[in-house]
């Protein structure tokens, strides 16, 4: 088990712990989280602060409990994937996405850059390395996603351009291949419409459909972009959630 740290009540780092199993997909819904007294124990801790990780996990809607029984990961989790859940899972298992999820490299080219990409990459990013990708779980599609990696990489990292997978994921094989690797990410997340091409692939039927759209900067240790990319999710797939203390 991690060591507790002062920064936040004991309570609510065992929550968040048991939070980023639940995002990550370590425990999928339906899963039987850890008990009151499993958790005193693991932890070193009181019932009462076990019990009150617990209750936050609930007031959160991630875990639901069952009469007589214990706690489980709620069956209805609206959550997409993040990056930040997926780098933490692979740091712990080696593998990008949980059992129950695969992606499918759809194209891996190398193209012009739009404008949008240059902005994210860097003026001077006047082609790069294009891999979309759509993620399944078993009820079908849950993102697409497409990522854009400037291009002088491509000659030391030459899977970018195959369409199998990288199961240890794009940033930890260009580390192995180049010795460049990431340090920083920075997330923005907005709303907006599903295009036609989304809307096929996310297989949503007759729109109008709004969707969530993650774009994703990665920077190396010089602070240069690395990897930009634009997740969408479709609807039902939405969760953000972010604690912090309030003062009065």
């Amino acid at each position: 088990m991690p060591d507790l740290q002062q920064v936040l009540p004991k309570y609510l780092q065992i929550a968040n712990h048991i939070r980023d199993q639940i995002l990550r997909g370590d425990l999928r819904p339906g899963a039987e989280v850890p008990s009151e007294r499993t958790i005193a124990v693991d932890w070193r801790v009181s019932r009462p602060t076990a019990a009150k990780a617990l209750e936050a996990l609930r007031s959160q809607g991630l875990v639901e409990s069952r009469r007589g029984s214990g706690s489980y990961v709620a069956d209805q989790l609206g959550i997409h994937r993040r990056a930040r859940e997926r780098y933490g899972r692979q740091r712990e298992t080696g593998a990008i996405y949980p059992p129950n999820e695969w992606a499918r490299i759809v194209t891996a080219e190398i193209v012009r850059t739009p404008e949008r990409v240059r902005t994210a990459l860097g003026d001077d990013t006047i082609r790069a390395i294009r891999r979309h990708r759509i993620i399944h779980d078993e009820d079908g599609p849950i993102e697409v996603s497409t990522s854009w990696i400037p291009a002088v990489i491509a000659e030391a990292a030459p899977r970018l351009l195959q369409t199998d997978r990288i199961r240890e994921g794009t940033l930890a094989y260009i580390a192995g291949v180049t010795g460049t690797r990431a340090r920083l990410a920075r997330d923005r997340v907005t709303t907006r419409f599903a295009t036609d091409i989304e809307t096929t692939e996310l297989n949503l039927g007759d729109g109008p459909h709004p969707v969530l759209e993650v774009q994703h900067v990665v920077f190396n240790e010089a602070h240069r972009p690395l990897e930009f990319t634009e997740a969408v999710y479709p609807p039902g797939r939405w969760a953000m959630e972010h604690e912090y203390p309030v003062s009065h």
